[in-house]
Formats: C-alpha cells, structure tokens, sequence
C-alpha cells in the first residue's frame, strides 16, 4: 500500500529557528535542490508520520511575499504557486508583531496553514508570554507553541499536519474603495474556479499588477482564452475604479499598512511583556560595542585562518603524496599501454598533476575553514559582526550585509560570490560580487605566508612567528579597505544609487547544530566549490605543459610569454615569469608560484618543492628581493578572480560585462599598486 505523501513548506523571516524546526522533523534525510526553473537552493527532507510521508520545504526567509530579493521571489512564489500543499510558518515569539506580517499574508493566499510560535524559552527570558490559545482563536488557525532547539512543539506539528484544517483563516478588512475593486474581480474568478489560491487574495494580487499572479492566470491549462480574457477585463475595471477614487498608485501601501495594523492589534492582544527591563548580556555588550568589536572579530578570523592554516598542512601533505602515488601507477598504466610520451606527458604530468595540487591545496583549508564559518553562523556570531560593519559599508554606500560575503570570501571567493544573493538591492549586489575577489580567499594563504617568511622575517622562532603573523593580520586588513574603497568609489561611478535600509535580525545565541554544520558547510560549499575548480584544473595542466614543451626556435610557448610580459613585470617590481604565472594561473590561485618555479628552472612540468629555504634559494637567484616580494603579495591580494570565481559570477549575473569588470577592476588597481610600490622602493 502505498503511503500518502504531502508537500509542506517552512516559512518564517530570517532568524526565526526555521531551520532548527526543519532540522527536527527531517533528521539526517534531507538534500538540496532547486524548484524547477529556479536558481535558489532550496532545503528539502522526508519524515514519516502516521502512515504519511512529508516532503519539508525549507523556503528561504523572507519578510513578505512581496520580493525584493531573488530568495524573497521563490519563497513567495513557491507558497503560492509552487508545489505546497500545506505551510508552517514559523514565527519568533520574542518579535511577534514583525513575524504576524508575513503570517496573515500566508493566511489571505487559502494555503492550508499552520503557524509555529517558536523560541518560547527566549520570550521568557525577556519578560514575553504569548497566549496561543488566544492566538488560535484571532487567527483562525492552528497555532503550536514550541521550543524547536529543545523538540518541544515537533509532535505536536506533525499531529496538526496530519489533520483537516478546523477553522476559517482571519479575513483582513481593506477600505471601501479596495473593497468595491475586489468585487469587480470575484464573481469571475468564483465562475471560473480558480484551484488552490483563496479567490479574494488573487484578486489583490491581480489589482497590484503583480507579474507571478497575471502569469498564474496566463499558464493556466484548465482556463480557455476567453475565460482568461473576462478575469483580465475585469482587473481592468477594478483598477479602472480605483484610479478613479486615487487610490490606485499607493495600493500596495495601503494594504502593507492594513495587514500591518491587523498583525499589530492581534500581537498586543495575545502578548503580555513584563515591566522588566532587557538588558545586554556581557557578551552582547562586547560583541555589539564599537570599540570592542572590532578587535573581537579580527581576533576571531585570526584564530579560523590560524586553524585552517596549520591544520590543512597535514591533510595537504597527506593527499599531496596520494596523487603522487596515483600518477606514478597512471605512468606505469601509460607504459604498459604503449601511450606515447607526448600524450602521457599532456594528461598526466600536465593534467592529472595540476588537478592533484588543486584538490592537494583546496581541499584541506576549505573543509576546515567553512565549518569554522558555519559554526559562527549557528552561534548567532555573524549577524553581531554584520551589525558591527553596517555603519562602515554603509560609509561606503553598500549594505552591512556585504560583511558577511566579503567574510566568506576569506574561505573561498566563489561561496562569498554567491552568498551575495543575501543582498536585497541589484546595485548591491552588484557591488559585493565586483569586490569580492579583493578578499584573500584561501588559496592566496600559502605562497603569502611562505614569501613572508622568507623576505620579510627575518629569525625564526617565537617572535618570527608573531611578526609573521602581524604581517598578516596587516594584509587581511588592507584588504578590507581596499574593498570598502573600491566599493565606495563604484557606488558613485558605475553602481550609483542610495543605499538600501538594512533590516537586522539578531538572533540569540544557540548551541550550535554540529549535523547542519557539517552539511552546509562541506556538502553544500566545499564540495560544490571543490568540483568546479576540478573542473577547471584539469584542461589548465593540459594547457600549461603544452606551453612549456611545445617550442618555436630555442624558446618554447611559455618563454615567449614570459618575455612578452617582463617590461611590465618589471615596471611592477616583479619580473616576465611572475606576471606570466599569474595570469597563467588563473584556472586556481594555488599554482600561480609552482608556475614561476617552472619557468626559472626551465621544466617542462611543475614540479613540488617542499622545501621553503630551496624555494627562497631559487626566487634569490632570480633576482628576487624584499622589494619583489611584497610586490608579489600586493598583486596575489589585489588581482583578476580565479575561473572558478569568474564562472561563479557569471552565473549569478548573467552579464559578460559585469564578469569582465571583475576581472579588470581589481587587476588594473594591483597593477597600479605595484607599480606604485616598486617606486617608491627603489627611490
């Protein structure tokens, strides 16, 4: 016997437990994947309950289902036009009356909804207790009380689930003229039985032009042209009306407005605060004061760049030596095949050894840094630092949320590029996306840190180590302020445009949920990113052995390269190699050194060298000096994204022209810097 299976979507704003209350229900049986048609990730999991299978949906937050980002739109539009049969909305039980707004929304649309007053135990730690009872009673739903973190409420939802709606949903009240508008609209929609959606609520949405509710009517298989043809003419009536009564400009204003009060009258009805006064915890005084903050949350990246630095050395080696074993047996199988040495050459001392130092190099560093990251999220850590760096963005003329893309861009460029799909304002985003490479992203970490210690260090020991990573520390904020610069000067040339208003939830602090950390972090980014850097790796070894070994008199294609680009190399303090490796190198960050050690010793391969005082010895011979050095390191911080990233912005603006501007906007100021620098050095 087959089981019944219902689709259930979880809707809440930011911050909510949303996901906490996704996590209990499904467990461990949960994947990822897109709504058809649809960019956004959507969360989805399975539980069995009562002899039926749930389908949760976990939608992203939104604060209305009127969009103003991509994630608003498909949360909106998967409620209402999606594949749900049912929604939970689950609201925070500390902010009530904000969390009503997106609930009596839900509630117009006829979906068969159930709403989750959730974190109960943070409500009564600030005074707040909520009667649901009363709550059920003005909405017309079910309501259940829970604390999601601890299981309490779980059961209870899935028995709510399980069972026909009992009650009639509030009906909001909007003034005369809205409401004679209405009637122009609904005996058609009542004669033509549109499936689903409540009548009155499409006819709002129909009223506000709204482009998912026309196309809802246009691609409706069940409805003929002339049926659609009569709801249409009279949306045009109704709109006709309310031009007449000017009420037509401000509609949607009008109803925001209504649905508000209604969530403000009900909230003050079912809430009781106590006369308590909330005060900030010690640690929410640190986190949030503008002194303090600041030197707390450098302090924090220090600590995860420390950890995934030295803890991915190992790790690093340990893979290095597997592919290196691989493609020592791949040789043996070339061999017995009889393959020719050209061709084993190109696939596997060019190929195959670039792909196993991509993975050697990526992986490590991001399997630990990005559940480092994940870990400060599920704390509630990231939102204080994105309210900490509001005002500086802001200076800027970007949004706070900037912050947190340009933190994950310290992990990996490409997860900080489309974390930028945070950002409401298209100009916005736009901005965080073109500056995101400015970001030292993981792969950048290795050949700066072993430049440091050999032309700017000088000792080992203790104190080196301390001025090493001082250095470093100087680097990361550099940086920073190159990208609040740049992004400063792109909201007043290319991007111009006012500054959005950042609405910020700052949720509790929560212990964090280890599975959802382990899930998001190395499911959904490293291995996402770690695939399309293979993607690239490979052709790029291809490419770059066939330039070392494919020759033109005494010079092969690489020396060429290298002497068409050494007058400008040296006009930046560098020299032909350098500048050739990093634009050779572009495929990923973690090769651009091992190239310019294969151009100096003339190899037709790349070639490993563990040893840090050889790699110094060979750099010296060359020429280098304290001088190439930090050139070096200025034009590794300040240059074109990797393809990776390249690709990863192309496919979240959908522009040549904007990816071309990523690659020439960073690379013409690093040019400038260097150029720069090696003046005044050598004054």
């Amino acid at each position: 016997m087959d089981k019944k299976e219902i689709t259930i979507a979880l809707a809440g704003n930011p911050n909510v437990g949303k996901s906490t209350v996704f996590n209990a229900l499904t467990g461990l049986k949960q994947h990822t994947g897109n709504w058809t048609g649809k960019t956004v990730d959507l969360a989805k999991g399975l539980a069995e309950y009562k002899e039926v299978v749930y389908n949760f949906v976990d939608i992203p937050g939104t604060y209305s289902l009127k969009p103003r980002s991509k994630e608003e739109f498909v949360a909106g539009d998967f409620i209402c036009f999606g594949d749900a049969q049912k929604v939970a909305v689950v609201c925070d039980a500390t902010s009530l009356e904000r969390n009503l707004y997106l609930a009596l929304q839900i509630l117009e649309t006829g979906v068969d909804t159930v709403v989750c007053v959730n974190l109960l135990d943070e409500a009564k730690k600030k005074g707040i207790t909520v009667n649901t009872a009363l709550l059920e009673k003005e909405l017309g739903v079910s309501i259940i009380g829970m604390t999601a973190r601890n299981g309490e409420g779980i059961k209870e939802l899935l028995d709510e689930l399980t069972q026909k709606p009992k009650r009639q949903p509030i009906k909001i009240k909007y003034n005369d003229n809205i409401e004679s508008a209405i009637e122009y609209i609904l005996p058609v929609l009542n004669k033509n039985k549109i499936e689903k959606l409540n009548h009155r609520w499409l006819a709002l949405r129909l009223l506000e032009a709204d482009i998912s509710a026309k196309n809802y009517i246009r691609q409706n298989n069940k409805l003929g042209n002339n049926q659609k043809n009569a709801i249409f003419e009279a949306v045009e009536k109704g709109k006709a009306f309310l031009e007449s009564k000017n009420e037509l400009n401000n509609l949607s204003e009008t109803i925001a407005s209504t649905i508000y009060e209604t969530a403000s009258r009900v909230s003050k009805t079912v809430t009781l605060k106590s006369d308590k006064e909330y005060k900030l915890t010690k640690n929410e005084k640190i986190f949030t004061n503008r002194f303090s903050a600041y030197f707390v949350m450098f302090l924090m990246l220090s600590i995860i760049l420390y950890i995934t630095i030295a803890g991915a050395n190992y790790p690093s080696q340990w893979l290095s030596v597997f592919f290196n074993w691989c493609e020592l047996k791949l040789m043996d199988i070339a061999d017995f095949m009889n393959m020719p040495e050209f061709l084993k050459g190109m696939l596997i001392s060019g190929g195959f050894r670039v792909l196993g130092w991509v993975v050697s190099v990526m992986l490590p560093p991001m399997a630990i840094f990005f559940p480092c990251f994940t870990l400060l999220e599920d704390l509630g850590v990231l939102p204080r630092i994105a309210y900490v760096l509001d005002n500086s963005f802001r200076k800027a003329e970007t949004c706070g949320k900037q912050a947190l893309t340009t933190c994950m861009g310290y992990g990996c460029n490409c997860v900080g590029i489309s974390g930028a799909r945070i950002i409401d304002s298209k100009r916005e985003r736009l901005v965080a996306i073109l500056t995101n490479s400015l970001t030292i992203c993981n792969g950048r970490f290795p050949a700066i840190i072993t430049l440091i210690s050999l032309f700017l260090v000088s000792g080992g020991g203790l104190i080196g180590g301390i001025y090493s990573a001082f250095i470093l520390a100087f680097i990361i904020v550099l940086s920073l302020a190159l990208t609040l610069l740049v992004s400063n000067i792109l909201s007043k040339t290319l991007l111009k445009g006012e500054s959005s208003h950042y609405i910020l939830e700052i949720p509790p602090y929560r212990k964090p949920q280890i599975s959802k950390v382990i899930v998001n972090s190395v499911l959904n980014r490293t291995i996402l990113v770690l695939f399309r850097a293979v993607a690239v790796a490979f052709p790029a070894g291809v490419i770059i052995w066939l330039l070392a070994n494919i020759s033109f008199g005494e010079n092969n294609i690489l020396s060429c390269i290298t002497i068409l680009f050494a007058p400008l190399g040296k006009f930046m303090g560098m020299d032909g190699e350098t500048l050739s490796a990093f634009f050779l190198g572009v495929p990923a960050n973690e090769i651009v050194l091992p190239i310019a050690l294969m151009s100096y010793l003339g190899a037709g391969e790349m070639v490993s060298i563990e040893n840090v005082t050889l790699i110094g010895e060979i750099l010296k011979s060359n020429g280098w000096t304290h001088i190439t050095a930090i050139c070096y390191i200025i034009f590794s911080v300040v240059h074109f994204p990797c393809a990776t990233a390249l690709l990863t912005i192309y496919k979240e603006t959908k522009s040549i022209k904007w990816t071309a501007l990523s690659f020439a906007i960073p690379t013409i100021l690093g040019i400038v810097l260097c150029c720069l620098i090696n003046f005044i050095g050598n004054i």
